[in-house]
């Protein structure tokens, strides 16, 4: 699915506007509408669906069925709509004035300057007035006003926001949930950057956000996926042609992943020779997951080349599909072994003494075959990113932010981690897999937001596991394979948390459910997020 930056937004905003003639204030009716939808169809309790449990009235008696019915009557649900004096504020105008007139007890609340109040909101707060509602403005003295609602819709601020909340912003976005059962944002939570999904100071954290026309990339990727919570697309009656046809940030659906199918006359030699450098002493788990990973995904031979002093290690770990080699005392004929192969992988445990670092240099500069670049073997490139530059083959590169500020000299935290990834891979001319929840793939200028994964697996292995997996689909699929990895390596660990739980489960049980990823993905096609 495309996702778009806040300028391509506005951009798309004018010309439906502009050169399409379609009203402004119609555009922001539509948008209120979509939010209203939403709101209402929250599980909030109400007469008839719960109550509470052997309740009693203040002097102790049962309550009779009038009494019930004036509880309710009073107990109608509500909603505290937190407005900023833009658009979006006005989108939230106009949500309060419909839910006014569905029933609901609103309140709402201007955090802002009057003065700013763009002219599409101001005629919002005329509609409110009419149908007998008041945009109040913000009153900090008086915070208990602003609890003990069903819903809080946030609708501060939008996708124009680049800047840290202001003092009475930052006090409203925490309090959208004092007291308050939901949260709903309009667009984007306020505070939450439309575009890196960087939180600027403070910000609301809403279950449910309700962005319009096309998804945004800092909904799905950093803190502003966390903030995001469900995200909902609401057509609000913008043409499909305003918008560019080239996206720089996608989220990456099943729809748009390719796995090639296995002829039924197909013998080992069809599904890629994948050569894995490896391992070293205190580190032959990692030389074993990542082999163990290659053979799931579907490798017609897999050879791992190990240090001769930890190869009875490995080959009592590691599978028995794979083949275990331990270096001979030549460079030479590593480096001759490996271009016999169709992929490599580098990296995984192996180190950085002086035989390693040789060994990835020379396999870096004589190797044609793509090549996966992992742990020490990043960690010894960024001592020459000048042999990265001079590859002529497919290079991808797999870091941890920790690894990836050593690779590009840059300082933790990375903060804007779409464009720092895009950056990298356009300088160094390589696929950079930038890892950690919501994993980046970038490559050609274009960002690839990975949505499967969980917390299960932030474990030491669960890396290695995505080496191995991404060196067996280079050697079958190529360029194509670094998207296809890290969605089968997240879905493969969404169905080991499924069986085993996020706190037990292992990368050994990722390795496990690999092949019924495989299977899903071959079998199955199915959006990623929910779209109206």
């Amino acid at each position: 699915m495309k996702l778009y930056t806040a300028a391509q937004m506005r951009e798309a905003d004018r010309r439906a506007i502009e050169e399409r003639g379609i009203a402004s204030a119609q555009l922001m009716e539509n948008a209120a509408l979509a939010v209203v939808r939403e709101v209402r169809a929250l599980p909030i309790p109400g007469p008839g669906l719960d109550g509470p449990v052997g309740w009693v009235t203040t002097d102790g008696h049962m309550p009779t069925q009038e009494e019930q019915a004036e509880f309710w009557a009073m107990r109608r649900r509500s909603a505290i709509v937190w407005c900023g004096p833009g658009n979006n504020g006005g989108d939230g105008i106009a949500a309060a004035r419909l839910l006014m007139e569905a029933g609901w007890r609103v309140k709402c609340v201007l955090v802002g300057d009057r003065a700013k109040m763009t002219g599409d909101c101001r005629s919002m707060e005329r509609r409110l007035v009419e149908a007998g509602g008041v945009l109040e403005d913000f009153d900090q003295s008086h915070k208990e006003q602003y609890m003990s609602f069903d819903v809080a819709i946030d609708a501060m601020f939008g996708v124009g926001l680049t800047r840290e909340l202001g003092p009475d912003a930052s006090l409203a976005a925490r309090m959208t949930r004092w007291g308050t059962g939901w949260v709903v944002s309009v667009d984007v939570p306020s505070g939450i950057h439309a575009d890196t999904g960087d939180v600027m100071g403070e910000a609301v954290r809403a279950d449910v956000t309700v962005t319009f026309s096309r998804g945004k990339p800092g909904l799905y990727v950093g803190q502003g996926a966390v903030h995001s919570g469900r995200v909902v697309i609401a057509g609000i009656g913008i043409p499909e042609d305003v918008y560019p046809e080239r996206a720089g940030t996608v989220l990456v659906g099943r729809e748009d992943l390719h796995l090639s199918p296995r002829p039924a006359d197909a013998h080992k030699g069809d599904f890629g020779k994948l050569f894995i450098l490896a391992g070293s002493r205190g580190y032959t788990g990692a030389a074993a997951l990542c082999a163990g990973a290659a053979v799931r995904g579907g490798a017609g031979l897999t050879t791992l080349a190990v240090p001769e002093d930890v190869y009875p290690i490995v080959a009592a770990k590691c599978c028995d599909e794979a083949m275990i080699w331990p270096w001979p005392e030549e460079d030479e004929a590593v480096v001759e072994r490996a271009k016999g192969c169709t992929a490599a992988v580098i990296g995984p445990g192996l180190g950085q003494g002086e035989r390693a670092e040789k060994l990835v240099l020379a396999l870096l500069r004589e190797l044609s075959c793509p090549v996966v670049l992992d742990a020490d073997g990043l960690n010894i490139v960024s001592r020459h990113i000048d042999v990265l530059d001079e590859r002529e083959g497919l290079t991808i590169l797999t870091p941890h932010d920790g690894e990836f500020a050593r690779l590009a000299g840059c300082a933790l935290p990375v903060r804007d981690r779409l464009g720092a990834a895009r950056d990298f891979a356009r300088r160094h001319r390589c696929v950079l897999v930038l890892k950690g929840f919501r994993t980046i793939t970038s490559a050609d200028g274009v960002c690839g937001i990975n949505p499967t994964g969980n917390p299960g697996m932030a474990k030491g292995g669960s890396g290695d596991v995505l080496a191995g997996l991404m060196g067996t689909l280079a050697a079958q699929q190529g360029p194509d394979a670094a998207p296809l990895a890290v969605w089968l390596h997240g879905r493969a660990g969404d169905l080991a948390a499924q069986d085993k739980g996020e706190h037990g489960m292992t990368p050994t049980d990722l390795i496990g459910q690999i092949p019924y990823a495989l299977r899903e993905l071959a079998g199955q096609r199915d959006g990623l997020c929910e779209v109206e």
